[in-house]
């Protein structure tokens, strides 16, 4: 599914919204947007600081536009955003994202977009997590065709589909479960094909 259809699906068959960060597999994208604001020079919508931690200082900037949405021809596209991260320690660091969201400025002002924008890396980060150390997918061997794109989707799947369970421990569920697709098929109460003699803990 592409983002393009994955947006229509978000907000015409869920009736939610989506925030995407422009990535190399949407270089259009993400060379519309970027372009847009190399161009500009207006101080940054919203500006936040984070306390000291560790002898680290960070500090995250938001600039946001509603002009970009009749150009980027993207499924209900409402904002595009940049935000501009940068961390001051020993060695500065500066790391730059551009995205979209579906959320109108009435919805979600520039800094909502920034908490929206932290709460989608965390989530990033735990997913990337399992994937290493549950899946060890640097050592996968999968490397031909769609291969290895269609099985990070596969695998990022099953960790959506625990967590929207409300399991608080992913790895120890899927130890659990890896022991008979019986059990899997148990635990998502799939119609036709429980295990009667297997039980599964919520």
């Amino acid at each position: 599914m592409t983002q393009r259809e994955l947006a229509r699906y978000i907000v015409e068959k869920r009736k939610a919204h989506y925030h995407f960060t422009a990535k190399d597999n949407q270089k259009k994208l993400l060379k519309e947007v970027a372009s847009f604001f190399e161009n500009v020079s207006w101080d940054p919508d919203y500006v936040t600081k984070d306390k000291p931690n560790h002898g680290r200082n960070e500090s995250r900037r938001i600039w946001v536009t509603t002009e970009l949405n009749k150009y980027l021809k993207f499924p209900h596209v409402a904002q595009a955003f940049k935000i501009e991260r940068v961390t001051y320690r020993k060695k500065n660091t500066r790391v730059v994202a551009y995205g979209i969201t579906s959320k109108t400025p009435q919805m979600a002002t520039a800094e909502q977009i920034l908490r929206d924008n932290r709460q989608h890396w965390s989530i990033e980060n735990s997913c990337h997590y399992i994937l290493d150390w549950n899946f060890d997918e640097d050592r996968c061997r999968i490397s031909k065709g769609y291969g290895p794109e269609n099985i990070t989707r596969l695998r990022r799947f099953a960790i959506g589909l625990l967590k929207s369970k409300g399991v608080p421990n992913v790895t120890q569920k899927m130890r659990q479960l890896s022991f008979s697709p019986r059990l899997v098929l148990d635990y998502l109460k799939i119609p036709g094909n429980n295990y009667s003699s297997a039980t599964v803990q919520e």
